[in-house]
């Protein structure tokens, strides 16, 4: 690859230029024959926004994006025959969608748009050259291109200097910030998510106009919020990202209950500040992940504590209490992640753990019943091992002798669990007579009785554990004499 004139050549952008070398020769089997075929036509062709910039970090996936001066229909047509699929969804603003072996690629002809200032819906107008295409993107570390030539030919090109900025770890926008939030407020909460994603800071400036700007931020769907808001969590540095957002004021306008949880505290009402300790748990949380990013687990830890101020009492002795707030933190993120249109599956999972992070805290020195750690078990469900590791997570106090023994507590309660578990299978709990069984025996047929008796044997199961035959007909039988619908009672 070969860098345009007048670009600087500093040690790290010397060696960041080399990682985009390196990572891009991986790709050459994309790239060259995408090139031969749009030069051959006498089409110019660019890797483009965050694909260079992926490239240059040394983190490039298999989505790469690129522009070009032809048009749509031309595009479509070089396409064809070379890769897998094509498809046309976003044709309308200039983008032809394709994938080759594993690969997403999105070609888009150079765009020229203007926008309504109402949504952030593009008025589209195709452009003629690249650095008109360019200067439109939304920070300058995203309007750096490749220049994809014929042979696999490579140049570098940064007529906006983004690599400085990138060098510095920085966000700037290309024109001003306001001029450029107003076409498309999203591009707020984008650069707080390159905080999360990628550990830069936005320069004063972007900092400023988000804050006077964030009003902005309804005029963006909530699908589009919760698709950024779930980037930012899944973040390398998420915590710097949740922080940036609430520091800037869109969290208040995206996710109040987050800034919510800043609790005043004055000198006769000490306790520990809820929205740091929230953080502090994130990032515990992040730490204990085994693999990948959980997505769950991760805004379980963010929003576990989001009751708190809904409940936060001052005791007479100058204490503070938060009774039930994790009954009432789970009803508030089930009704704010509705109305961010979560998936209800994704939504119910948070809840659980918002609503159980709370009951280990009865597990005083290992004297729950085998029954409680049953409970314990199969409330949590699937949840199980995620909810380990919030628990783990909450501890956050700097005493070192009270944090070791929570932990210490928290084994003994996981060994409990495993002796159990070789027992009988805790995960999933059933009462000991099936529907039919029940039916047979007490001589009904289907239908809200048999309900009743199964959710009871389950009751019985859970405080017994597994019972024979017998005992379980026992059981059901000495139910059904005090029932009051019982034929004959």
């Amino acid at each position: 690859m070969t860098a345009s004139a007048g670009q600087s050549s500093d040690e790290r952008r010397t060696r960041l230029l080399t990682n985009a070398a390196v990572s891009l020769r991986q790709f050459s089997d994309v790239l060259t024959p995408l090139g031969d075929r749009f030069a051959e036509r006498g089409f110019s062709l660019f890797l483009v926004g965050g694909s260079v910039r992926d490239a240059v970090l040394g983190r490039l996936g298999t989505d790469l994006d690129f522009t070009t001066d032809a048009r749509p229909a031309d595009v479509q047509a070089l396409l064809r025959g070379w890769a897998d699929a094509v498809w046309d969804t976003g044709i309308e603003f200039g983008t032809v969608s394709a994938s080759r072996a594993g690969h997403q690629i999105e070609i888009t002809t150079f765009r020229a748009d203007t926008y309504d200032q109402v949504t952030r819906n593009p008025l589209v107008e195709f452009g003629d050259t690249l650095e008109g295409d360019l200067v439109r993107r939304d920070f300058t570390v995203n309007a750096m291109a490749v220049r994809v030539g014929a042979g696999g030919e490579q140049e570098f090109i940064d007529p906006l200097d983004g690599m400085a900025d990138l060098v510095r770890g920085v966000l700037d926008t290309p024109s001003l910030p306001e001029v450029s939030f107003t076409d498309d407020p999203l591009r707020m909460l984008r650069a707080v998510r390159f905080v999360a994603q990628l550990g830069f800071t936005p320069v004063p400036r972007v900092v400023t106009a988000i804050t006077e700007m964030a009003d902005q931020i309804q005029r963006i769907t909530v699908e589009r919020v919760a698709a950024e808001l779930d980037k930012l969590i899944l973040g390398e540095h998420a915590v710097e990202g949740v922080v940036a957002l609430t520091d800037t004021g869109l969290a208040e306008r995206v996710l109040p209950e987050i800034p919510g949880m800043k609790l005043a505290i004055d000198e006769h009402h000490q306790h520990k500040d809820v929205y740091w300790h929230s953080l502090t748990v994130l990032q515990q949380a992040i730490d204990l992940e085994e693999s990948d990013p959980d997505l769950v687990l991760r805004w379980a830890a963010l929003l576990h504590d989001i009751g708190k101020p809904a409940t936060r009492k001052h005791e007479p002795d100058g204490g503070v209490s938060f009774h039930h707030h994790e009954v009432v933190g789970a009803k508030m993120v089930r009704k704010r992640l509705k109305a961010l249109k979560y998936p209800k599956a994704v939504i119910e999972e948070i809840a659980t753990l918002v609503f159980l992070h709370l009951r280990f805290h009865g597990y005083d020195e290992g004297k729950w019943t085998d029954s409680a750690v049953r409970r314990y078990v199969t409330d949590a469900g699937d949840l199980l091992p995620r909810l380990h590791k919030l628990v783990r997570a909450d501890c956050t106090t700097r005493n070192k002798r009270r944090a070791q023994r929570l932990q210490r507590t928290y084994d003994d309660l996981e060994r409990r669990i495993a002796v159990l578990a070789e027992q009988e299978d805790l995960q999933r709990v059933r009462p000991d007579l099936d529907g039919n069984a029940i039916m047979e025996l007490l001589g009904v047929p289907a239908g809200p009785v048999v309900g009743r008796a199964w959710r009871h044997l389950k009751e019985v199961r859970l405080d017994r554990g597994p019972l024979d035959r017998d005992e379980a007909e026992a059981a059901l039988l000495a139910w059904w004499q005090e029932q009051p619908d019982r034929p004959g009672s």
